[in-house]
């Protein structure tokens, strides 16, 4: 029997979202076993080396995205800063 996980589980494991983690289960990029627990559905995650290791290969390390979004994310705020400047000099002549 391949092991099985919950969605959540799954989710912490790889460090993603649980949205993130519905939309692999809904794309059918991961293989699932829908189980009633308690009059509930309830969807594991079935382990699959295979997949596993194409999942990891898609998942970008969160040090590789926050280099970048941090640069992006300083840059526009850098303009915002800019132009509330200019409307606080422009407020400041209308008094």
């Amino acid at each position: 029997m391949q092991q099985r996980v919950t969605i959540k589980a799954y989710a912490i494991k790889h460090k993603l979202s649980i949205f993130n983690v519905m939309k692999m289960v809904k794309s059918r990029k991961l293989k699932t076993d829908i189980v009633e627990e308690d009059g509930k559905e309830v969807t594991y995650i079935l382990l699959d080396e295979a997949i596993e290791k194409e999942i990891q290969k898609g998942i970008v390390p969160i040090e590789e995205k926050d280099d970048a979004s941090l640069k992006e994310m300083i840059r526009v705020l850098q303009k915002e800063v800019r132009l509330l400047r200019e409307e606080i000099e422009v407020l400041k002549k209308r008094l």
